[in-house]
């Protein structure tokens, strides 16, 4: 069979119609997609873990990945390797980590005795936790940012969501009997904390540059870090149950700090509107 000759092109080869040349990547581009992938396999994994009932590793596979999936922005930027492809990829990751992974390792644990309410919880959390990622993400994108933005979250951020949600995990792996009962308080829990994540509640961040820290407590604060993480890696579950409850218990003195500065007790500048919801479905 002969081959066909080439269409004549006049103009000489017309390179509109190829792809994109390929062109190398520095590897510093590459490493916090890395960190991001390694986050969703660690939330993946734990889903897989509390299926085989090895509930610990699952709840600690979570949790390596809320905390991978924490730092591969702030690596971003550190390395100066922030990209719009890395944006995506932390979105997804984060619908996995902080959405879909908790709510499906406190299901397994505790909430499936409760049979349907228990699966309705657990739905309600994850859409909870996706629908805060997007609030998130639209405010994350205007250009006239409020000043308040860089001190407060709207509502409980998605990473403290899936410390928060697996209280009842914890409690369970203190002694405390998974009962259906214990099911059942654990369902209106876990929509508590999904009310938490979607509402205006007003909750520091610690992220202002005006918070400050006087120089004689810099040592002690870093040495009561250090007292955390010793009593944390000996007792985990114990040291994660007074985190939540001490976390839980400063919401209202957020709020409180809130009020005084801007007179109400929720945040009413609007996060997400009518024309956010139609320009970003």
């Amino acid at each position: 069979m002969e081959t066909p000759f080439p269409p004549f092109e006049p103009n000489g080869p017309d390179d509109s119609a190829r792809g994109p040349r390929l062109r190398e990547i520095p590897l510093r581009l590459v490493f916090p997609n890395l960190i991001t992938i390694l986050a969703i396999c660690a939330g993946l994994t734990g889903i897989r873990l509390a299926f085989e009932n090895r509930y610990e590793l699952a709840v600690s596979m979570v949790l390596v990945a809320a905390f991978l999936d924490g730092i591969d922005g702030r690596v971003a930027r550190l390395m100066k390797a922030t990209s719009k492809f890395g944006a995506q990829m932390d979105s997804l990751a984060d619908i996995v980590n902080f959405g879909v992974a908790p709510a499906l390792v406190v299901y397994v644990f505790a909430l499936d005795q409760a049979r349907s309410l228990g699966w309705i919880a657990a739905l309600i959390y994850a859409i909870a936790a996706g629908l805060r990622l997007a609030r998130f993400n639209v405010m994350a994108e205007r250009e006239n940012k409020a000043s308040w933005q860089s001190e407060y979250f709207v509502g409980v951020p998605a990473p403290a969501g899936a410390m928060l949600v697996l209280l009842p995990v914890y409690l369970g792996f203190l002694g405390i009997a998974t009962d259906r009962s214990f099911a059942f308080v654990s369902s209106i829990y876990t929509v508590f904390i999904a009310f938490l994540l979607i509402s205006r509640l007003p909750v520091w961040s610690g992220k202002s540059e005006g918070n400050r820290l006087r120089r004689d407590l810099v040592l002690p604060m870093m040495l009561g870090v250090v007292l955390y993480v010793a009593l944390l890696m000996s007792y985990t579950w114990e040291v994660m149950v007074f985190t939540v409850a001490a976390y839980l218990v400063s919401l209202p003195f957020g709020a409180r700090k809130w009020r005084r500065k801007y007179g109400t007790l929720t945040i009413e500048e609007p996060g997400i509107g009518d024309d956010d919801i139609g320009r970003h479905i």
